[in-house]
Order: C-alpha cells, then sequence, then structure tokens
C-alpha cells in the first residue's frame, strides 16, 4: 500500500472517522467511517467511499440516490485518527432522510429539536428496481 495510505492510524477494526464538510459553505455533512480500501477508493474515484458498518461493505456516497460527493480536499487530522473530507454535494442532499446534512436535530432545553427541513421525500429518492 501506499505510504500516505499507512499513514492513516486506522482503529482496532481497521476503521478511520470521517468528517465529511461542504466546501462552499463549511458546514458538517455527515460522520462516516473509512477503511483502508474505502479511503483508496475515494481518491481513485475522486467520490466519496465510505465503509458501511451497517451493510459490512464498501459505500459509494450516491450510489442509490445520486446524491454524490465530488471530493474537493481530503485531510488528515494531527493523531492521523481521523480524516476530513470536504466535498461538493450532489443535489444538495447528505442525509437519507432527505435533509442537507445529517446533523438536523439540536438539543434545546433537554429536547432534541428538528432544525433543517426535508428537501424531499426519502420515497422518491431510495427506488429500488425490481
Amino acid at each position: 500500500m501506499s505510504e500516505w495510505l499507512e499513514a492513516v492510524q486506522w482503529n482496532a477494526e481497521g476503521l478511520a472517522p470521517v468528517v465529511t464538510q461542504d466546501a462552499a459553505s463549511g458546514r458538517v455533512l455527515t460522520l462516516a467511517w473509512m477503511n483502508r480500501a474505502a479511503l483508496a477508493e475515494t481518491v481513485r474515484r475522486g467520490e466519496a467511499v465510505y465503509w458501511s458498518r451497517a451493510r459490512q461493505r464498501l459505500w459509494h456516497k450516491g450510489e442509490e440516490s445520486g446524491h454524490v460527493q465530488r471530493v474537493v480536499e481530503l485531510r488528515l487530522d494531527c493523531d492521523g485518527d481521523a480524516i476530513l473530507l470536504r466535498v461538493e454535494q450532489a443535489g444538495g442532499i447528505a442525509c437519507h432522510t432527505g435533509r442537507e446534512r445529517c446533523f438536523f436535530r439540536k438539543l434545546d432545553h433537554g429536547a432534541w429539536l428538528t432544525t433543517d427541513p426535508v428537501l424531499k421525500d426519502p420515497a422518491l429518492i431510495y427506488t429500488r428496481i425490481p
């Protein structure tokens, strides 16, 4: 493997957390995970590829929704154990709930309040062809 890939301090499961940020607005879109293969594929494609812990496989962001994340910049933190992915978000929707970002709830006086609107009904985004 490449030296740059080995510089990442992978956890015991071979993963590293990835903060994904909109390159234009600076807003945090999501927190996901990558393994070596996901990071290498992200660099090769120029689009975000994560490790899906739920699916136990590589997950090319937008593979079903079309909401791909084109990589503008990739950074590694000071400890080498967290990745920052700055992206251009296709369609302006990063969250499977149809919102701009996954961090759409805010703690307010002991309750989680939804602060961001649904931009597109998820049922219209995630349609499976038999």
